[in-house]
């Protein structure tokens, strides 16, 4: 089993609700679904391996980036890298 990944959750209103995730080397999200739409912005360079029903993507992004995804997807999100991960996870009301 591995180490969980460290969710703090920033603001919850009407509108939005902002997260910021810390993933030390080797943890997780475990597995989730997303409600709403969000969006993820990276702090930090992030090496990680995102499972799916339908298989494992490896991704590799530098701090900074950023993305949008709709709601539904069941996955987890696992550090694969050296480093801890940090980003802020802004999720659609």
């Amino acid at each position: 089993m591995r180490e969980k990944a460290v969710l703090r959750i920033i603001e919850n209103n009407d509108r939005v609700v902002l997260n910021e995730w810390r993933l030390p080397p080797g943890s997780e999200t475990g597995w989730h679904r997303h409600a709403m739409d969000y969006c993820i912005v990276y702090l930090t360079d992030a090496t990680f391996s995102v499972e799916a029903k339908d298989g494992v993507q490896e991704v590799v992004l530098k701090a900074g980036l950023s993305y949008f995804r709709k709601a539904g997807v069941e996955h987890n999100v696992i550090n694969a890298g050296n480093n801890e991960i940090l980003f802020i996870e802004t999720e659609l009301k």
